[in-house]
């Protein structure tokens, strides 16, 4: 009997050891409280990988060029023009509020000059701002959006979708797209300025998503495309993995002429009274400018200079910031790149250890 309880007695504490050893350490660490703890770090890891090839990463790239910084800071100053008359930080335009045919910094109130009525200038392109740039940027985005929808459904599916979604394309864009515009305006009377956008590209779409068609049809036939699709990936997941990142650069162009082209036609449209009126407007200014004799009078040059260095800093900008996105989005700009960077920290880890020795 007692060998028996001896027996019983080891076995307890040795099994108590073995349950204890497999819990802690020496040191008294539960190891099971650092599974975890290795698990939410691992987990913030990936979490940090994941903001530095997305975030960080594309700004860094971004950011060394030139032409990036350039245009964020011109498309910066007219955002906060439009952040100036949101918040009513500029006087809003109105007749007879100030003496006539001012000129350029003659008076430090009205810095830009005013027009024959006596209505600042600067208050008239700062109102307007807000409105421009919504509409712009509706336009791009619609004329965008629905070109590589259109353009990388109908190139990757093909066959009978593929043909349907060009006929669908080619009809619309043998529509005129100035009469279009102009009937829609004129039928409706849009005065939401993102309608406004949309309707302006309401067809500019159509020849944008035959051009990604086309680059799609070559896309789905490389080798990492067709390794996707045999194992098993979803069509969507290889549109937005495979196929819509190596047409950004391409998108990311076309967004700034869809931009650009939304502003010299909303403004043509507007100079002519197609659009409905807002005094408001650069376009609505270059017409009150022309009629005013601004054209043939140097003392009122101003009046029609103002309204057009506005829209020539505008289309500069988002043509700036449109090559400096190119970097981002093409992956063989952004591997070099990537590829030099870390060369270079390679080389400065060298030097650094020959330092040291030495």
């Amino acid at each position: 009997m007692k060998r028996t309880e001896r027996a019983e007695s080891s076995e307890s504490e040795s099994s108590e050891s073995v349950s204890s050893a497999a819990v802690t350490d020496g040191a008294g660490v539960d190891w099971r409280g650092s599974a975890s703890s290795s698990m939410t770090v691992t987990r913030e890891e990936r979490l940090r990988e994941f903001y530095e090839e997305t975030v960080l990463e594309p700004m860094l790239v971004a950011w060394s060029d030139s032409r990036t910084r350039l245009g964020l800071l011109v498309i910066g100053f007219y955002v906060a023009l439009a952040l100036v008359a949101v918040f009513g930080l500029w006087r809003e335009p109105s007749t007879s509020q100030a003496p006539r045919y001012l000129t350029l910094f003659e008076s430090m109130q009205y810095p830009l000059g005013t027009t024959a009525s006596g209505t600042d200038l600067a208050a008239l392109i700062i109102h307007s701002t807000p409105d421009i740039l919504l509409m712009v940027t509706s336009g791009g985005l619609w004329a965008t959006g629905i070109a590589v929808l259109v353009g990388t459904v109908a190139g990757y599916k093909g066959g009978s979708v593929g043909r349907a979604l060009m006929s669908v394309s080619d009809f619309v864009m043998a529509i005129p797209g100035l009469p279009l515009v102009m009937i829609l305006a004129i039928t409706f009377n849009p005065k939401n300025p993102i309608l406004l956008g949309i309707v302006i590209n309401i067809n500019y779409w159509a020849g944008l998503g035959r051009s990604i068609h086309s680059q799609v049809l070559t896309i789905r036939e490389n080798n990492y495309v067709e390794a996707s699709r045999t194992m098993g990936v979803s069509t969507p997941r290889i549109i937005l993995k495979d196929v819509i990142p190596n047409i950004m650069p391409y998108v990311t162009v076309n967004f700034v002429f869809a931009a650009r082209y939304v502003v010299f036609a909303s403004i043509g449209l507007f100079f002519l009274g197609v659009l409905p009126y807002s005094d408001q407007n650069w376009g609505v200014t270059l017409n009150f400018a022309y009629n005013g004799g601004a054209l043939f009078s140097w003392g009122a040059a101003h009046w029609l200079l103002v309204p057009m260095a506005a829209i020539i800093g505008l289309s500069v900008g988002l043509i700036l910031l449109g090559q400096g996105m190119d970097r981002v989005f093409n992956p063989r700009v952004r591997t070099r790149l990537t590829g030099e960077s870390a060369s270079t920290a390679s080389t400065d880890e060298k030097d650094t250890g020959m330092t040291e020795v030495l």
